[in-house]
């Protein structure tokens, strides 16, 4: 539990929703039902172990949060609690409810056990995978996978791991209980489709394509799209992502259909790949300027990258 001010209001409430829920108790000394509310979240704070964190706030000693909290709530008595999820208030009740009304208010906002347990056992593997350790890494993203079958991430990261570590058959494996939805020819998921055309590229380079049969091929006939696509699966296969997207390109330019195109869908699971997940918003810098109290953490833009935004460039100029 920790007691929120104007000076740790970013900190401790808006980026530590980040992290985990935040429930914010908005109190004061002089409220009798707020006496007999701020025990029961206590108690439930120890309850849910980690599941969400507990922050006060005097509206005595703090009437500028107080006062904008309750008109972007349209609330005007207190008790009144807000929950935080992801830098932004997002729901909350007034009045000294019951415990039983309170758990079911939890229940709409809180992760799992084994949820938290999973986003703990990803961040550990994505470190160290950047470090160099692939095993380390394998086993918590396993790890996460086990504790929520249903984390997309570690999924995505657990595939992708073992194909870079030519696991091919592993791979399969992870994959498939997500193969419906990587194939929804409505809705497909972005990233577990990019990961079922790499799946299919490292299977067949498995199976045995010739580099200079194929090679030959294509230079006999550079219209030779089955043996130009063979020499895209051999480089996806082996990590060669911008020797691919090369290849795919040639077949763009001079057929965009070709095999229901595959070729642009393809590049475009290359791209999907290649890109880092959106980050996180975060909460307003130290010493921001701002013109007033912000009850939203500001949104995080990644970083671009120079080679994906050539090659998007390159893909677009093939295509219109």
């Amino acid at each position: 539990m920790i007691d929120i001010t104007l000076q740790n209001f970013e900190t401790e409430l808006l980026q530590a929703s980040m992290q985990q829920p935040v429930l914010l108790d908005i109190w004061a000394p002089w409220c009798g039902p707020c006496k007999s509310l701020g025990p029961i979240l206590e108690r439930l704070e120890a309850d849910y172990g980690g599941r969400f964190l507990l922050a006060k706030l005097n509206s005595d000693e703090q009437p500028e949060i107080a006062s904008q909290l309750s008109q972007a709530f349209g609330v005007r008595s207190i008790p009144f609690c807000v929950m935080f999820v992801g830098g932004q208030p997002v729901d909350g009740f007034v009045g000294a409810i019951p415990e039983s009304q309170i758990r079911e208010f939890l229940a709409k906002h809180l992760p799992e056990a084994g949820e938290l347990e999973a986003e703990q056992d990803l961040a550990e593997g994505e470190d160290l995978l950047a470090e160099g350790d692939a095993d380390a890494a394998l086993a918590k993203f396993i790890a996460a996978l086990e504790a929520d079958p249903g984390n997309e991430a570690a999924r995505f990261d657990l595939v992708k791991a073992l194909l870079e570590s030519g696991r091919v058959g592993e791979a399969r494996a992870a994959f498939e209980p997500v193969a419906v939805q990587a194939a929804d020819t409505i809705t497909p998921h972005a990233r577990f489709a990019a990961l079922a055309l790499w799946l299919q590229a490292a299977e067949a380079a498995q199976r045995g394509l010739d580099a200079s049969a194929l090679q030959a091929a294509v230079a006999a006939n550079k219209r030779d799209f089955d043996a130009r696509y063979g020499l895209v699966q051999l480089h996806f296969a082996a990590g060669r992502f911008t020797e691919a997207m090369e290849e795919l390109l040639e077949i763009i330019m001079r057929d965009k259909a070709w095999n229901g195109e595959l070729a642009r869908k393809t590049y475009v699971a290359i791209l999907e790949i290649l890109t880092k997940p959106q980050p996180k918003a975060s909460a307003p810098a130290a010493g921001e300027p701002k013109g007033g109290l912000q009850l939203a953490g500001h949104a995080t833009v990644a970083p671009a990258d120079p080679l994906l935004d050539q090659y998007r460039r390159k893909l677009s100029m093939a295509l219109f």
